[in-house]
């Protein structure tokens, strides 16, 4: 993820939070955009998001642990989790978190996206495809998602091909 994408990502998530918490939406923890269900004012959650910022794996697995030891159906605090095992080279457990957080929300872009990613990373582009072709179904106006995704298969055929 680049990282003008990650402060994009992180300022949409923090404003999502605070105007949840403006609306008084976030007692208890159940409202939240896209299944996240998480409350506005989750200290790990935002400490998990920034440290996704500096790239601090170990910090971001940590955080989100912890919030999703909290509340199972949190998809946005999976999905970190699975980003974050996927920078730490654990697959197993980046595919498990996706998994999770798509169990949840089978709609969830990032998931979607990450998910495409790891799988090209332990090059397994069949399944990546059908991410894309579940991203296109969600976003069928187009979405960065999207975007980011085909670019990564493109260029992981182009690779191929140049073998």
């Amino acid at each position: 993820m680049s990282r003008l994408r990650a402060i994009r990502l992180a300022t949409l998530l923090l404003g999502a939070a605070a105007s949840f918490g403006a609306l008084g939406a976030g007692g208890g923890g159940g409202g939240g955009a896209g299944g996240s269900s998480r409350a506005a004012s989750d200290a790990d959650f935002d400490a998990g998001v920034a440290a996704v910022l500096h790239e601090d794996w170990t910090e971001v697995r940590a955080r989100m642990d912890k919030v999703v030891a909290r509340n199972r159906r949190n998809a946005d605090a999976y999905n970190y989790l699975g980003l974050a095992y996927r920078h730490l080279g654990r697959m197993d457990d980046s595919f498990r978190n996706y998994e999770a957080a798509l169990k949840i929300d089978p709609h969830h872009l990032g998931a979607l996206e990450y998910l495409g990613e790891a799988y090209l990373q332990v090059g397994r582009l069949a399944d990546a495809q059908v991410q894309l072709k579940a991203l296109n179904r969600a976003c069928w106006l187009g979405c960065e998602e999207q975007k980011e995704l085909r670019e990564k298969i493109e260029a992981y055929q182009r690779q191929a091909a140049a073998r």
